[in-house]
């Protein structure tokens, strides 16, 4: 009997499929403007930046020994004090602004559409005129025999004094600056709210407060934590408004920088507190937006 395996030729073996020489995507060529752009006017300066920090007191330039002494002296020199200050009107701002722009931004996605567009344009148009400018503006209006005071002394023979130099006006004046900032991403938020759905809440006998609770608030999220991220990671960088309204009354850790930079000549110091206020800034979008479905929101599913 004839063995088959002999009369039956082998099978060929399988040729190797030729490997696809590795090409770049369209949107990486498209975007590769853009990233150069990035890495030349935003990485290399925080790079010159974070090694500035590591050189010795007073040195212009990068050749030095490194040395921790900018961030010790950050603590034994009190400048954390001001980096703390920064921190508590930077949180301070936030929630105020969540407080105050969450009905205003519900009123708004309520109102017919010309009412809200002109209403809009209303809270946009500060943003033309520069902020020193507004603040200013605020601090001749709030001063001693400024535009209040002197107006009520005029009319009613009353006098309120000077109301600037002061903590509260300082968070005033930043809660004021940075409302839009919080305002408009909480009022894309609120757009993701179908109002079917609160309807059928209402139907159901659920109360105002389920309605924000269960509703409102979770679909709104993406928006709020944007315009929270957004006003303090901006508030945490502020100065002019201690600068025009606190007048002194308390130091925010950029007017040390601005100072250590300028009138210290000290680019090491200075270096090295932009380099905590940066690194603060990023942990705090970086655990915010790992909150955030960015997939969703740009309708990638």
């Amino acid at each position: 009997m004839t063995d088959l395996s002999e009369t039956l030729p082998l099978a060929a073996p399988a040729a190797a499929e030729p490997r696809t020489p590795w090409r770049p995507s369209v949107g990486l060529l498209c975007a590769l403007p853009m990233l150069l752009l990035l890495g030349l006017g935003f990485l290399a300066p925080l790079l010159i930046v974070a090694i500035y920090s590591f050189m010795p007191r007073g040195t212009f330039s990068l050749t030095g020994t490194p040395t921790f002494e900018n961030y010790v002296d950050i603590v034994a020199q009190n400048f954390h004090i001001s980096f703390l200050w920064s921190i508590w009107l930077a949180l301070l701002t936030t929630v105020i602004l969540m407080a105050v722009c969450w009905p205003l931004a519900v009123s708004i996605k309520k109102l017919s559409p010309s009412k809200a567009v002109l209403l809009t344009v209303l809270i946009v148009a500060p943003l033309f005129v520069a902020e020193n400018i507004r603040l200013q503006g605020w601090s001749l209006f709030l001063d001693r025999m400024g535009v209040l005071d002197g107006g009520l002394k005029a009319t009613v023979g009353l006098s309120t004094g000077s109301l600037t130099a002061n903590v509260p006006v300082v968070v005033f004046g930043m809660a004021y600056i940075y409302l839009p900032f919080m305002l408009f991403p909480m009022m894309l938020g609120l757009a993701n709210v179908p109002p079917a759905a609160v309807e059928a809440a209402q139907d159901l006998g659920a109360s105002r407060w389920q309605q924000f609770r269960d509703i409102e608030l979770p679909l709104a999220a993406p928006g709020l934590v944007i315009g929270a991220l957004l006003v303090f990671v901006i508030s945490l960088g502020a100065f002019s408004e201690s600068k025009f309204l606190g007048k002194g009354v308390i130091v925010t850790v950029s007017e040390d920088i601005e100072s250590a930079f300028t009138f210290g000549q000290n680019w090491p110091r200075g270096s090295a507190l932009s380099v905590l206020v940066i690194a603060l800034a990023g942990a705090a979008a970086f655990f915010g937006l790992r909150r955030l479905d960015l997939d969703s929101m740009l309708g990638r599913r």
